[in-house]
């Protein structure tokens, strides 16, 4: 039987838990997923979420609204002046006490408007005025998908910090094959789901110390050795550590991506000036995660001047070891949960697990390198006493969240045994 449809916005206590509902914005645009949206509007109502729908003009070109109220027993919001909405200003209470905004399906449309900040119409005013996370599931033909335009807007949501979920690969509905089919109802629903208030207590009061990047090591004043790594990787589980509620400290190679929110950011450039850092902050660490790709060699001197060119001579570099982070932390922080990452080209599993040992990790986090060098996903082992558990692929912020709760599992674990 379908709930009496009620102006609310579903911010009272219930008499049968004493707590506030749990409650998630359903934002639809023109796209031929939207059908998708409606089986994810039932996925969460079953699951005992309150669920408001918001329609853009054009994603009522594909679906009705009275479908959606049907499955909610909600009013549908399409209008920024919609005459229902008492004191006009829902584009803002929506979003009260929500656990989440979801724009599922996220048309090209859409993100160009969320990029540049734009509120005029009621889905992306009332993204615009929110207090709770966004979630954008895109779905669009592939070369919209490809279109630089879009690449640039999907950059700018994901550096506002919104969570860009997909798009999946397949068959699209213009008859082509390709990426930008819209994540399947039941991988956004699960993934959300999981974002709740649990969350956001798992590292609640603890200290997390990171580092992320490339280093650079000097040849001479304007040439060195370095590598491919993006930083993405180690910014985003940053971020995720904070969301998580650490207080959240991260040791940074040179990299040009913006610093997440709450987080305290170092930057250094060689390994060397890696290393002091992380030596003079480890001791106020609870949880210490190693993803900057740190230079194993570093030039043995280096030179004060532009080195020269000569025709026909060979330059031969003398290289030195550089400080291994991970294993000086064994002695120096033994209290410390520390987390390694291990970027291999082959037989992932084995060279991580001997890593792993080698420099006394209670979690090592193991990935081919070829696939997580510069890519906005990464597929990962995990590698811990109780042996190998793999996690599929996914795209790097998601995958943050899913590693930060993996690590502050095995983190109050550990704590119970030392």
């Amino acid at each position: 039987m379908v709930k009496q449809a009620t102006e609310e916005t579903a911010d009272e206590v219930t008499p049968e838990t004493g707590r506030m509902p749990r409650r998630i914005v359903l934002g639809v645009t023109g796209s031929v997923a939207a059908y998708k949206a409606a089986e994810l509007a039932r996925l969460w109502v079953k699951a005992e979420f309150t669920v408001d729908v918001v329609m853009t003009a054009a994603a009522c070109r594909f679906v009705a609204p009275l479908t959606f109220q049907a499955l909610t027993g909600r009013p549908v919001w399409r209008e920024m002046w919609q005459e229902s909405a008492g004191d006009g200003m829902q584009h803002i209470a929506l979003s009260r006490g929500a656990q989440a905004i979801v724009v599922a399906p996220a048309s090209a449309d859409f993100l160009g408007r969320a990029a540049q900040g734009r509120a005029d119409d009621v889905l992306s005013a009332l993204c615009l005025a929110r207090e709770c996370p966004l979630f954008v599931a895109p779905a669009m033909n592939q070369q919209m998908w490809s279109h630089p335009a879009t690449q640039r807007n999907v950059a700018a949501l994901r550096a506002d910090g919104v969570e860009v979920l997909g798009p999946d690969s397949g068959e699209l509905a213009c008859g082509e094959t390709g990426e930008g089919r819209m994540l399947s109802p039941e991988a956004i629903a699960a993934t959300v789901s999981a974002y709740g208030d649990e969350f956001g207590a798992l590292l609640a009061g603890r200290r997390v110390l990171l580092t992320a990047g490339p280093t650079f090591e000097a040849i001479d004043p304007v040439r060195g050795l370095t590598n491919r790594s993006s930083g993405k990787m180690g910014f985003a589980l940053a971020r995720a550590a904070a969301q998580a509620g650490a207080k959240v400290t991260l040791v940074t190679g040179p990299v040009s991506l913006p610093t997440p929110m709450d987080v305290t950011r170092i930057g250094v450039v060689s390994a060397q000036e890696m290393a002091d850092a992380v030596f003079a902050h480890v001791d106020r660490a609870d949880i210490f995660i190693g993803v900057a790709a740190v230079a194993d060699y570093a030039p043995a001197a280096s030179a004060a001047q532009k080195l020269k060119k000569e025709a026909n001579e060979t330059l031969t570099l003398a290289l030195r070891a550089t400080t291994d982070i991970l294993a000086e932390l064994a002695q120096r922080a033994p209290k410390v949960f520390r987390v390694g990452f291990a970027a291999e080209s082959q037989d992932i599993t084995a060279l991580g697990e001997t890593k792993r040992r080698r420099k006394q990790l209670p979690l090592l986090i193991a990935n081919r390198a070829q696939d997580a060098i510069n890519a906005d996903d990464n597929e990962v082992i995990l590698l811990d006493d109780d042996g190998a558990h793999p996690l599929p692929r996914m795209e790097k912020t998601l995958l943050a969240r899913v590693l930060i709760e993996e690590v502050a599992k095995r983190f109050h674990e550990w704590v119970k045994r030392v």
